[in-house]
This record gives structure tokens, sequence and C-alpha cells, in this order.
């Protein structure tokens, strides 16, 4: 055999020990095993975070040494560090004189600092394996089968401590404490943070974190809660109304961490916030004063299900879903979005059930100028594109990680991400493709001839696989889709009900259940499970009724809570004691301005008088919108908005000449009430209606007759710094 240069350097290595007196197996004394590479140092590498993204884990490595990010492939990191640069990092000859170890612990330069102790175990981990040859793998060496921490569990008080143990559990049933070597990670750190040895440490503030252990990339998860100090009677909470299950999962949480939920909201804002959320535009001055002249018990009840069968409710929440798959109509053409447009509008027009939905997206084909759901498969054109789409947007899990890598905080390999894609390998095209940066043409989607997916390191042929569970035999390879929509939208999935109503909950609660709202895994807790177990539940038994969804959590009380806070719920960001403001969507403000002006706005390739929420692509220009957070045309869906406010809505407000002008039109609403013989004080309860959905108190009842009072001051003038200055306020800016 002709020796290569690895073998020379190992026998050179063996040779120079024998001279000097260094046995290969020199830490024998301390331990006879053999040291594997994947099961005692891969670990250590992922524990000090020398594989991570910012380290020599990123693309292209640091300084000329490459890592797999967390150690997801071990014979890239083997060859990295035992083969490649002529096997330099590490010494058998003098082991403690290996790159690697003088680069961990800094007695040479190393831009990490310092990664090992000379005296920690790990050190002699490694230092032990370096003196045995630096051998890939053990005899009979097992696999990692589970990892568990100790406690799962854990109720604290401000400042203490806990200590958590992680043992792992392997393919013979050897255990082993493995908390040195593990990598350990706080979901959220100010609450309850967590150092590199697993001590955890409670924060001064109330709440609940998560604290992730990974050791190779295997996860396990510990709950810490710290309740808010101080007792509350168990009357208190048996006493809080009940209407139905939503109530009881929050007052149940809140029990547990020693909140009390905020007083019931007023009729006003109520309207308010029921018009606002389920068909995005603004009461009425005349449906408020009917509502609030309304003594029935069951008004709230009554008022919900009458806006959930207005014509603006499809448009509401369809816009809410173009933003998550409408494409750019340069990349695929204006024709196809505006008939994807239509479909998806259509779909809540006829309060389409959501499973349904979800299939005929899935299972789409024909063409893209007859079949709008088709047009999803126009604009994601790879199988890798359709994966991340779809376990995103239907299953509230993010794939891209494992696309390149194991995921770096959850199970999922680059074998399930290619397997998961196979499912779209057949699909095929006929007519004109993407021509950006105009794609005007026809294209028909049909199942193709053949394809396949390869996985991008080992080229094996992957079959179609779902991520877990079992999915429908695919006896026909043209049939793959129709077997992975069947996977995705059944009852057993737990994934598919829960991430629908988790961003249902965060649309109409300001927050979801869990944040991000399509990142469900472990992780990223839910920061009430048994509410989101029941909400799925109960959207499993409507079929999939949307409607009923919003129907059943704004009959809630938790939904009807004020947004002002007690002492004991001040702190609460996450688990409902109190409404959560959140600032209107772009389109629900701009159309709000529109109906309390009373001018219109004519956008482009739009029907005249349409509203904001009608638009069917981010393309149509509009400098409000843009302002207040409307998707870039550019971006790849899903689309998440922020809600943030910034310094440059409040200025748009402020000064924009096309507010100032809708304000003072001589046709607009401000010139209507000073026109008329209206009294200044009616004048003045007709703008609060209009813009805060609610009449003024006392003071601002005598504040605005005031405007009306001043000689300078015209009727109309008057009117209109009165419009002005309420719409530039949080009030009408925010949903409460």
């Amino acid at each position: 055999m002709v020796p290569t240069r690895l073998t020379t350097t190992i026998w050179l290595a063996a040779l120079l020990g024998l001279l000097f007196g260094v046995s290969s197996t020199e830490a024998a004394e301390e331990n006879n095993s053999v040291v594997s590479f994947s099961l005692d140092v891969q670990p250590i590498l992922t524990a000090r975070g020398c594989n991570q993204g910012a380290c020599h884990g990123k693309a292209r490595g640091q300084n000329g040494f490459q890592l797999s990010l967390l150690g997801f492939d071990d014979e890239f990191d083997y060859a990295s560090i035992v083969k490649n640069a002529r096997g330099r990092r590490v010494f058998p000859a003098s082991p403690e004189r290996s790159l690697l170890l003088l680069k961990g612990t800094a007695q040479v330069p190393h831009g990490g600092g310092i990664r090992l102790e000379e005296d920690s175990e790990e050190y002699r981990t490694l230092l032990r394996w370096i003196s045995q040859g630096a051998p890939r793998s053990a005899p009979d060496e097992p696999t990692l089968t589970s990892i568990a921490v100790s406690p799962t569990q854990r109720f604290m008080k401000p400042g203490e401590t806990q200590q958590l143990t992680i043992t792992a559990t392997y393919s013979n049933g050897v255990t082993r404490d493995v908390t040195s070597i593990t990598a350990f990670q706080s979901s959220e750190a100010p609450i309850v943070g967590v150092n590199r040895d697993g001590l955890i440490t409670a924060g001064p503030l109330p709440g609940e974190a998560t604290i992730m252990a990974r050791f190779m990339n295997v996860i396990a998860t510990c709950n810490v809660v710290i309740p808010l100090e101080g007792n509350v009677p168990d009357e208190v909470y048996a006493s809080l109304p009940r209407n139905n299950v939503v109530d009881e999962h929050v007052w149940n949480k809140l029990k547990t961490l020693g909140l009390t939920p905020s007083e019931e909201c007023d009729d006003a804002k109520f309207l308010r916030r029921i018009h606002l959320d389920i068909i995005g535009r603004l009461p009425t001055p005349i449906e408020v004063r009917e509502f609030l002249a309304d003594e029935r018990s069951d008004k709230r009840a009554r008022a919900i299900d009458a806006l959930l069968e207005r014509p603006e409710y499809a448009d509401h929440w369809a816009a809410k879903w173009a933003d998550l798959l409408r494409p750019n109509p340069y990349h695929v053409g204006i024709k196809s979005v505006v008939n994807y447009d239509a479909w998806i509008r259509e779909a809540f027009r006829s309060n389409k059930p959501y499973n349904e939905f979800v299939r005929e997206l899935i299972t789409a084909d024909g063409s893209t100028w007859q079949n709008g759901a088709a047009v999803m498969f126009r604009d994601r054109r790879a199988p890798p594109e359709l994966t991340t789409l779809v376990s995103q947007l239907f299953l509230g899990i993010r794939l891209e990680c494992s696309k390149c890598h194991h995921h770096p905080f959850e199970k999922w390999s680059q074998d399930d991400f290619y397997s998961f894609a196979a499912y779209f390998a057949r699909l095929g095209r006929k007519g004109q493709g993407i021509s950006a940066p105009i794609s005007g043409g026809e294209e028909t989607i049909m199942v193709a001839a053949r394809g396949s997916v390869e996985h991008p390191i080992t080229g094996q042929t992957l079959e179609p696989r779902p991520l877990f569970g079992t999915a429908p035999a695919i006896e026909d390879p043209g049939k793959a889709r129709e077997a992975l929509a069947a996977w995705v939208t059944s009852d057993e999935n737990p994934f598919f009900a829960q991430v629908m109503v988790n961003r249902i909950w965060a649309d109409l609660m300001g927050r979801g259940i869990v944040e991000p709202v399509d990142d469900l895994r472990a992780t990223n807790p839910p920061t009430n499970g048994p509410l989101l177990d029941a909400l799925a539940e109960e959207f499993r038994k409507s079929k999939y009724d949307i409607k009923q969804l919003i129907r059943l959590i704004c009959n809630s009380r938790v939904y009807s809570l004020s947004s002002t806070p007690n002492e004991r719920n001040v702190a609460d960001r996450q688990n409902y004691s109190r409404r959560y403001r959140t600032r209107l969507r772009a389109e629900v403000l701009l159309d709000a301005i529109k109906d309390i002006t009373g001018v219109s706005d004519n956008y482009q390739a739009m029907p005249p008088d349409s509203r904001a929420n009608q638009i069917w692509t981010t393309r149509i220009n509009s400098v409000f919108l843009d302002t207040f957070g409307r998707p870039n045309e550019n971006q790849d869906p899903p689309c998440e908005r922020t809600t943030d406010a910034t310094v440059t809505q409040t200025l748009h407000l402020m000064n924009a000449p096309q507010l100032h002008q809708r304000v003072t039109n001589d046709n607009g609403r401000a010139a209507q009430l000073a026109a008329s013989n209206r009294t200044p004080d009616q004048i003045v309860e007709d703008v609060y209606l209009l813009v805060y959905s609610r009449l003024p108190d006392q003071t601002e009842r005598i504040i605005g007759r005031g405007l009306f009072t001043e000689d300078s001051t015209s009727r109309r003038r008057a009117t209109e710094d009165l419009m002005w200055a309420l719409l530039n306020t949080p009030e009408f800016m925010f949903k409460d």
C-alpha cells in the first residue's frame, strides 16, 4: 500500500513517541477507552462555540479553518481538523503542542479568545484524543439516542439559581452526564439567564422562559416560571367570568404566575376593536350611537355575528393572506397575480374551510390565467423553494436552515428537507416561463414525465417522505402532491391547525401564543400550550371554519379586557392579562382616514373608490402605505409585517400634503360639518365619534368647544384643526 501523507504523519508521530517516551495511550491511566470524534470531540467544539456561525462555522470558515455549522457534518469536520492543512492542527507526537489546543487555550493568538481551560475535563479529553492518534471512531461505537434535562420544569424566585443536569443515553444502553459539553440558550434571557455550565439564574421580573440544551444536535428543554411575588386568593380566579374555553386556559395560566386580569373594556372601545379586527374599518357614528343605546345583554355577541357576515370581512382577511402568498407581478406576470389575488378573495367570501383552501393550493394545476391557485407554482419553481414556503405557511415549521445543514434549534436534517422537497419533484410546466422584469405569458402547471430530488452532499436520489408520522402511499408518482396535501391537512397533524389558530390569535390579540407566529418548535414553546391545543381542537371540530374560530376568540372575556394595567399585570407582555395595543395595518389606517375625512383615493389599476385593502399588488404606488409598513414588492412571500411605530410615520401624519388636502377638502367631512347647522358641541361630538368611535369626555368637550370661540379662527378652520389633531394621536393610530 502506498502511504498517504496522513498515514506517514501518524507513523512519524508514533516513532517520535517511542523516542521521547510519549505513548499514544498515555492517558490510559485516566481512562482506557478510545476517545471518539463524534461522541467526545465534536460536542466540545459545539459547546465552546467553535463551530458557530460567527466563528469557524460560517460559510468560508475563519482564517482558513472551516467547520460545519454546529457540527452537523462529522466527516467534514474530522477531515478539516485531522487531514486538511497538512495535518498541522493535531500533533500526536507532542499532543499538548497541537494547534487545536494552543489556539483553544489562547497560548497562541486566537481571535475567538480562550475557549478551553488547561485544567478542564474538556482539555484533557482533547489531549487524550490527539495522544491516541486522533481516531475517527471507537470500536463498536454506539450512537446517541436521546438526552434528558433535569429538572424539566422549575418555579423560581427572583435571584434564585438552579443547576441543570444533562444526561445522554446511547444505543448500547449506557448513560452519561454531558452537562459540561452541552450548549445552553434561554428563550427570554432578561427573565431567566443561563451560563455555559447550565446554571440558570432567575431575573428580577416575573415571567416565563424556556432553557434549551443542545448536545450533538439533539435538544431538550427546561421550562422556568417566576411567579409574581405576593399571594392572590383562589376566590379571585374562581370568580372570573368564563365565556368559553379561551377564558378557562388563560385564567389558569394567570393563576400559575400570580397575575390578575384587567377590567373589561367599555362598549365603545369594544365596538371599535371588533370592527377593526373583523372587517378592518371603523364603525360609523350612527353605529356607535346605536350600540351604546342598545340595552340587550347579548349585544356584543350579536355585533360579532353581524360583522362576520359583512362583505368587508373577506377583503380584510384575504389581504392578510395575500401578504403571505402574493408574488411580484413583474416576476410572474400581472394577469397571473390578479388571478391569484381574486382566488384568495373568493375563498374568504365563500368562507372556504381552511383545509380545503390549503389542499387546493398544494395540488393546484392548470393555467395560471384560469386557476389562481396554480400561480404559487409559477412563482416558486424549484422543489426546495416550495418546501420552505409550504412548511412555514401551513405547518409553522421553518426548514430554511436544514436546506444547508442540520437545523440549529430543531431536529430537522438535510435528509428531512430534501425528502420533503421530493414531493414536488414531478412538477411540470408548459408555456411561457419567467422572463423578469416583465413576465406576461400564460403557463400551465402539470405533472412532469420525470423528475427527482437528490441529496446535495451524498447525491442520493430521495423518495418523498413527510417530516413526521405517516403519509398516504404514493402508488402513482404523479400523485405525490395529493399525498402531501392529505398529510399536511390531516386531523392527525397537530402543526396544521396550531399554526393557523396562532396566526388568527395574533391578529386578534396583538401577540401570538407562539412568536414568531410561524415558528413552532420545542425551543420556541407557546406561552400557553393548553390554550393553543384547545383552540386547535376547536378549529378541527368546526371543520376548519375560520369565521367560527374568530367568533370563539372574540366572544371570550379575555378578548374584551381593557389595556389599562393593574398593579399585578403591569409587567405582563405575553399572557393576555390585559389588552396589548397594536398599530393599525397600513391599509386599515388609510381607509380609516378616507372614512373620517370623506375624501376618497384613486389607486392605479383599481376601480374608482376602491379601498386600500382591496389593492391586488404592492406595486401600486402609495407613499402612505409604504411608510406604514406595506411589504416591499421585491420581498419573497411569505411577508410578515412589522407593527412598530416609527418617527417617519409620525412625521407623515403631521406633514403629508395628501393628508392635509383630505382634511381641508372643500367637499370633505370637515367642510360639511362646518357648513351644517350643528352647534360647536355637536361638531366636537361628531369628530370624536368619527376618529375615536366614542363620545368625548367633559374635558375634551371644553377643549374642543374652545377652538370655535377664538376670534381669528373660522368655524371651518376650527373643525379642520380638531380633526387633524385627533388624527395625530396614538388613540387613532392604535387598536386598543
